[in-house]
């Protein structure tokens, strides 16, 4: 599946029962673009206690997100049309805590995926190990929209380095243990929404869309004032994603994210072991 250009292996895990080491060497097999399906991370659907279903996502690395927000989108249509459970609005569990989904009867329509209000927002983060690499470049910002991520407002996403300066931030002592996923983000002419580039930790390299990095650029940019009204459009290389909620007293409830996924293809493939 894909949603925005984030591309996904899925799997229904109910009538496999892998546990956590037996998917990490699945991803690590199945998710390289040469040598395997190709995709950003596996996606994983299995049943839930107290939910309609649960997800799991793995990088492309075998390592753990907490959430995806792309894949999620994702996760909510293959629940409704190929997992059985049919109707719109749908509750499931992951390792980012419980989560609501719109999935709707026409597979071609947007999904749109609630989340709960940012965490941490932290102002100018002070990078330790980047020294002079960053300096040109502003200040990042960090924000934990389901997973680690930062923010720097760019005049150009399109000419900014983002492989080059998000490998060095990324991993930045200032943002250990987990590190962080990095956006560049450049605000269009008009209050014409955002421009937004990612630099991916576990994929390790940009990816077309990252959907928890469009909902840390909108909060971002909403929080310092950078934009005032929303729905936010959130251009990324893949696509369009749209960033909505409430916003009262400096705080966001009702956020979510929306945007188009799809069905790619469907086969089979021979797994180690």
């Amino acid at each position: 599946m894909e949603g925005t250009g984030n591309d996904f292996v899925v799997i229904d895990n109910r009538g496999c029962g892998f546990g956590g080491d037996r998917l990490a060497a699945l991803a690590r097999q199945v998710c390289p673009r040469r040598t395997g399906v190709g995709a950003d991370g596996l996606l994983v659907f299995d049943d839930a206690d107290e939910a309609d279903y649960r997800m799991r996502y793995l990088n492309r690395d075998g390592s753990t997100a907490t959430m995806c927000g792309n894949g999620a989108r994702c996760l909510a249509l293959y629940a409704r049309h190929e997992a059985g459970l049919c109707r719109e609005e749908l509750c499931f569990q992951s390792d980012a805590g419980a989560f609501r989904a719109l999935a709707p009867g026409d597979p071609n329509e947007d999904v749109r995926l609630y989340v709960d209000p940012p965490r941490r927002f932290e102002r100018d983060v002070a990078l330790r190990a980047a020294g002079d690499e960053t300096a040109d470049w502003g200040a990042f910002h960090y924000i934990w929209p389901g997973v680690e991520h930062v923010v720097c407002f760019v005049d150009d996403a399109e000419s900014a380095p983002v492989e080059r300066i998000g490998r060095t931030v990324r991993c930045d002592p200032a943002l250990e243990p987990a590190g962080a996923n990095v956006n560049f983000v450049e605000t269009l002419p008009d209050g014409g929404g955002l421009r937004v580039r990612t630099y991916e930790k576990g994929v390790e390299a940009e990816t077309p869309a990252c959907g928890t990095g469009a909902l840390a650029a909108a909060c971002v940019a909403r929080l310092l004032g950078v934009v005032r009204a929303w729905p936010v459009a959130v251009e990324q290389p893949g696509g369009r994603l749209n960033v909505g909620g409430e916003v009262r007293g400096g705080e966001i409830t009702e956020l979510y994210l929306e945007g188009p996924a799809r069905f790619v293809f469907r086969g089979e493939v021979a797994i180690d072991g």
